[in-house]
């Protein structure tokens, strides 16, 4: 059994690690962009921040003012089993949000979008928000929280098969473009691609590519995994790098995640994560145990499963 005590804590150690701590894969990409940059003033950005996240780190302090709006993803083993349920998992969640926000500190960004209604703590109606995944067996829980902008960076178009993989790239062009040309985005940044799923399905998958693969990593498709090579050459071929100056470090990596659609589209997302990617996972055991790690393992073989059995399940109970 999992204690509601252990989540909150966990929870509120991760809130600090994601504002404060810079992945190594992000890092390890971005040292990468910055031998590579010829473009003067972003290269100059580029060094500015990698000494930003050194003193952030020293200081314990968020390396950036926008903490962005805080989320949380929530892997369960088939097997786990929180104190309370899961609500007392939410409620835990929730108030390590608010004491991270005063205690970080964390900008609170959270407000009603009618009445403007700010409780100074990141947490409201739907705040913060809650995604939920399984994973057959184990008695664990992983957490990840993700401090991504809340503003701009992101973009959706309905292609159509007959569009292919051109269409794919013209939109992706298009969307960088006026991500880096209107400022809409903090490059060098991590650009997930969603492809398929519905409407909605399809601006989730956009967002955990780009919020929750490390860098380096490539979709087990190898024809996906080739795209996301293309994709990321070209966004680095525009001509923008760090923070809309010219160069030619516009894309860290580019994560592409995919869901069956219907028969007459093919729905893409285009998200930007940040050039201060604040992410943070942990898997917390029934014993108490805490490991912390930065890869938040939430894409697997049993998620991106593409029929009705998982080809690592256990078909006994099926055949009874």
């Amino acid at each position: 059994m999992i204690s509601a005590a252990t989540i909150e804590r966990t929870a509120e150690a991760l809130m600090a690690k994601a504002a404060i701590e810079i992945p190594e894969d992000y890092l390890t990409g971005l040292r990468a962009c910055a031998e590579t940059e010829k473009g003067e003033l972003s290269a100059f950005v580029i060094q500015a921040m990698l000494e930003n996240y050194d003193a952030a780190k020293e200081d314990r302090r968020a390396m950036c003012g926008d903490t962005g709006v805080p989320r949380w993803y929530v892997k369960y083993g088939n097997e786990a089993r929180v104190e309370g349920g899961p609500v007392a998992l939410e409620a835990a969640l929730r108030r390590a949000t608010a004491t991270a926000t005063h205690d970080v500190p964390l900008r609170p960004n959270r407000v009603h979008p009618l009445w403007r209604t700010d409780h100074d703590n990141n947490v409201g109606i739907n705040a913060p928000e809650i995604d939920y995944a399984f994973h057959p067996d184990g008695e664990w829980i992983d957490l990840t929280t993700v401090h991504k902008g809340g503003l701009f960076g992101t973009d959706y178009r309905m292609l159509f098969p007959g569009d292919g993989i051109a269409g794919i790239k013209r939109f992706y062009l298009d969307a960088l473009v006026a991500f880096g040309k209107r400022g809409l985005a903090c490059q060098p940044a991590i650009v997930g691609v969603g492809l398929g799923g519905s409407k909605d399905a399809c601006m989730v998958l956009g967002k955990q590519a780009s919020c929750l693969r490390i860098v380096g990593s490539r979709n087990p498709d190898p024809k996906i995994a080739a795209l996301e090579l293309e994709l990321k050459a070209l966004g680095n071929s525009i001509g923008m790098g760090a923070m809309g100056f010219m160069g030619s470090s516009m894309v860290v990596d580019c994560n592409i995640e995919v869901g069956y659609c219907h028969t007459g589209g093919m729905p893409m997302s285009v998200h930007m994560f940040c050039l201060s990617s604040r992410r943070a996972s942990a898997r917390i055991h029934a014993d108490g145990r805490v490991d912390y790690r930065t890869d938040p393992e939430w894409f697997t073989s049993y998620s991106r499963r593409a029929t009705v059995e998982w080809d690592g399940a256990p078909r006994a109970r099926a055949a009874e």
